[in-house]
């Protein structure tokens, strides 16, 4: 993420080859894609073939089918890249020519000066793409359809087939309170934790 902040050749190419994704990531036609991408003769295993490997049952294996809906999700880091890539780049410049005086290096200096002011927006990307992994239902509904064993069955899918395919509102309601709560809990621990690692312009702390 650092380095899409730097002045570099074709910088511009490559931040938006990083954001692209995050619009097309969650839509049907994507999710397709990459059943056909991860199929057991898709591009995925053509491309483990040329270097040797073998294929691999991308699907049919609970681990690597949680795998491909996890790298799913990855891909579509774009809008949080554009967050960091904001704050990166409001940080006082003056701040690292003092750094620089003063003889530190370039590790020193994002450990001391960039990750603490970079804080702030990566405990709002926590909760953002925390909050958005709890509903994730494109994947697993249409890659995975929630298997293979379930390894793939997350709660959005879950309240889905109670409400649309069972006819269970009630049930389904009840789930959809019980997600909430989950999300409400990790929040405010989120919330919690931010006081100890999270810190802000003008904070003074001993």
């Amino acid at each position: 993420m650092v380095i899409l902040n730097y002045r570099l050749q074709f910088i511009n190419f490559f931040r938006t080859a990083f954001y692209v994704p995050s619009i097309l990531g969650g839509s049907i036609a994507i999710a397709v894609l990459w059943r056909y991408i991860f199929a057991s003769e898709g591009l995925a295993n053509m491309a483990l073939a040329t270097v040797g490997f073998g294929p691999v049952d991308w699907f049919g294996d609970p681990t690597n089918a949680l795998f491909t809906i996890t790298l799913l999700r990855c891909w579509q880091f774009g809008s949080a890249m554009v967050i960091f890539l904001a704050a990166l780049q409001s940080i006082d410049k003056s701040l690292y020519e003092a750094a620089a005086i003063d003889g530190a290096g370039k590790v020193r200096t994002f450990f001391f000066i960039t990750l603490p002011l970079l804080t702030p927006v990566i405990f709002f990307n926590l909760v953002m793409q925390m909050v958005q992994a709890f509903q994730e239902f494109n994947g697993p509904y249409i890659i995975t359809q929630g298997g293979p064993l379930k390894a793939t069955y997350l709660l959005p899918l879950y309240i889905y087939e109670e409400a649309f395919k069972k006819f269970n509102m009630g049930y389904a309601s009840a789930i959809a309170w019980v997600l909430f709560v989950i999300i409400t809990a990790l929040t405010l621990v989120a919330f919690w934790s931010s006081k100890k690692w999270v810190y802000y312009a003008g904070d003074k702390r001993g």
